[in-house]
């Protein structure tokens, strides 16, 4: 029965990959595939900005507008951390225009107290409360005294086996426990699966403190995992699904999309509508 659930999920989301993957540019501005977007999702879905990291801030619009996804993590190279305020106002003036909200920053690495600084003054600028970053340990005394008098909660991301600092969720959130609790996790689930992590259990356990979700699938469970189109390799979204509903998650489910990086919009496609499909399943 699972098997054959799978299946119809995985064929239903190929055809939504198909429906987009012709030339999108020239039309997808006032266009948008509204895939299961008009039954509303039973998790909040975005994008994590990396997922562009080829693409400019037009052509990013234009493929979220195709998918009918709104939300999306900023990363820097749509606008860079030390932009001025007419360059802030620009870009984010981009974004408003194209019905997008971003909701987050990040990922920003935090190697220096100078690097610190400038995240928190790069939310405030773009107007975020929420930074996806990666604090070294020396470093999380003063993160944790920014957020305090920031107001901004930052969401540790996790990186998988290759990460010295925070493979997996468990080493963020044993080091964010018992700091206050504007100090918080982005998992990256793909990463996590990599890691040897349980996602189910860890969302549960790390709950109260899961901000942000990184969604990706990989092919094996193990380091030499690599991303591939979610529902075709090893996690098992419908258990995740339920576990984050189950569990009150509150953040966003932000697709990751981390193969064919120079064509992303048919992986991207299939990738949320997988997703998308499961959701409808459990609503």
């Amino acid at each position: 029965m699972e098997q054959s659930r799978r299946s119809f999920l995985q064929k239903t989301a190929l055809g939504v990959a198909a429906g987009v993957s012709m030339p999108f540019i020239n039309n997808a501005a006032t266009q948008s595939n509204n895939f299961f977007a008009k039954q509303g999702d039973l998790l909040p879905v975005g994008i994590a900005g990396y997922t562009f990291n080829k693409f400019d801030v037009e052509k990013s619009i234009a493929m979220m507008k195709r998918i009918g996804v709104q939300n999306l993590s900023l990363k820097e190279f749509h606008l860079p951390i030390n932009s001025n305020e007419e360059k802030v106002k620009s870009v984010m003036a981009q974004f408003a225009a194209g019905n997008i909200n971003v909701y987050a920053v990040g990922v920003i690495y935090m190697r220096t107290k100078q690097a610190v600084d400038d995240a928190f003054a790069y939310a405030k600028k773009v107007g975020v409360k929420l930074i996806v970053g990666v604090p070294g340990y020396d470093l999380l005394d003063y993160t944790e005294q920014k957020a305090k008098e920031t107001d901004i909660r930052v969401a540790i991301h996790n990186h998988g086996p290759e990460d010295a600092l925070y493979p997996g969720p468990q080493q963020v959130y044993e080091r964010i426990k018992d700091r206050d609790s504007r100090m918080g996790l982005c998992l990256d689930i793909g990463h996590a699966q990599r890691a040897g992590t349980d996602l189910v259990k860890a969302i549960k356990e790390y709950r109260g403190r899961l901000y942000d979700l990184h969604i990706k699938d990989v092919s094996l469970a193990q380091r030499d995992g690599k991303a591939i189109e979610i529902g075709r390799g090893v996690i098992d979204f419908n258990a995740v699904v339920k576990a984050l509903k189950k569990n009150n998650y509150k953040g966003m489910c932000s697709i990751e999309f981390e193969k064919d990086m120079s064509d992303p919009l048919p992986g991207m496609a299939e990738s949320i509508g997988y997703f998308r499909g499961v959701m409808s399943t459990l609503s």
